[in-house]
């Protein structure tokens, strides 16, 4: 959550500095699918490589929060407190800091209990929703943290908003569990206003008869979609299928829904003589929702994400060159772009701290110490 709010204030302009332990930020080498966090979540942000275990370097931060506007923090609870770097702390000698905390839980029975993304999907029913039924299944990406910190980023932009009438900041508080509650609204109302325990989703009862994954021709699978009686006319249409279009016990959509154990494996067969490509342009052709199925994989190649700019190239510190999204917006009809590619550990220490006041003599000697460290590499 933490970084993904840095990343978010970073790509609307704000200078970020992300302050590194001495040997750099433990995400920097996670593998699998954790390898594209640092590269996405750490561009257009500066990195400070501090020693928060001395006393100096907490001194060295705790003088940066002294000027700051924001600090974003995602530490465990109570963590930066025993160093001095709570928001009652900085708070009392900066008024108009904005301290942004992400957490696990908000303040309650659950505050201490330790907290990943797959935790709250698992305890906070996402997994339960997303699994067939006896078969919980977190999400395939990492949902609550990505809009965690977009709700961190949300409340520094109210924060600020209030320090502009009041001149004081104040504590902002995010949380894993409770951004997962927010995605089961919906399914929370759904139990209360019918009284029913609540599906997952792939044993759901769907609203509409055809909404649904269609495998077809040399095995292609396409997402397929009439949402209205209107829509089912034009599928017909689109498929071939004449019969179905007049035929009076197809008219309406509760119909079509009562009789789904019928009507989809009657589509299904009749789809499968299609391939993707052609079952994708009839949808297109009649106006229709459709999807064809894909991997993360293929969006880099999509001609709709290249047509609108939503990759950039960014060269990570290990020298290779990457595709990111862009966040998903246009101002004043403008994506923002990227500034500053993720940085090596360090890279901007001696930069950010002299253009904030410490002599060369003061830097020098925090890096004979090992208070302070600076990217090593050619660049320097």
């Amino acid at each position: 959550m933490g970084p993904a709010c840095g990343m978010l204030l970073a790509d609307l302009g704000a200078e970020v500095l992300k302050v590194e332990p001495i040997g750099g930020d433990r995400t920097r080498h996670l593998l699998g699918s954790g390898s594209g966090f640092f590269p996405l979540f750490n561009r257009n942000k500066k990195s400070l490589a501090i020693d928060l275990s001395q006393p100096e370097g907490l001194a060295v931060v705790r003088r940066l929060c002294a000027d700051a506007d924001v600090l974003v923090e995602n530490f465990k609870p109570g963590a930066l407190a025993r160093l001095g770097l709570d928001h009652a702390s900085l708070a009392a000698v900066n008024k108009r800091l904005i301290y942004v905390s992400h957490k696990g839980f908000l303040p309650g029975p659950y505050q201490d209990r330790p907290a990943l993304d797959e935790v709250v999907q698992m305890m906070g029913g996402l997994a339960y929703m997303t699994g067939r039924p006896g078969d919980p299944l977190r999400a395939g990406a990492s949902v609550n943290d990505i809009m965690g910190g977009l709700f961190g980023a949300l409340g520094v932009l109210a924060a600020l908003v209030r320090r502009g009438i009041t001149g004081r900041g104040m504590e902002v508080q995010a949380a894993l569990f409770e951004n997962n509650l927010l995605l089961m609204g919906q399914h929370i109302l759904q139990a209360a206003i019918t009284g029913q325990p609540v599906a997952p989703m792939p044993a759901r009862q769907s609203p509409w008869a055809v909404y649904d994954v269609f495998t077809v021709k040399a095995g292609g699978q396409i997402f397929l979609a009439a949402v209205s009686d209107a829509q089912w006319q034009s599928l017909c249409d689109a498929l071939d299928l004449p019969a179905l279009k007049v035929d009076p016990a197809w008219q309406s959509n509760n119909q079509r829904v009562q009789a789904r154990p019928s009507l989809l494996p009657m589509l299904r067969a009749h789809a499968a003589q299609f391939s993707v490509e052609e079952l994708a342009e009839r949808m297109a052709a009649a106006g229709l929702p459709y999807a064809p199925i894909r991997r993360p994989e293929d969006l880099l190649t999509d001609p709709h994400v290249l047509a609108t700019g939503g990759l950039v190239p960014i060269t990570s510190p290990e020298g290779q060159t990457l595709q990111v999204p862009l966040l998903p917006l246009l101002l004043d009809g403008t994506r923002l772009g990227v500034r500053l590619d993720p940085p090596r550990c360090g890279e901007h220490t001696l930069e950010v701290l002299a253009s904030a006041g410490w002599s060369k003599s003061d830097l020098e000697n925090l890096l004979v110490r090992g208070i302070v460290a600076q990217a090593a590499g050619p660049a320097d």
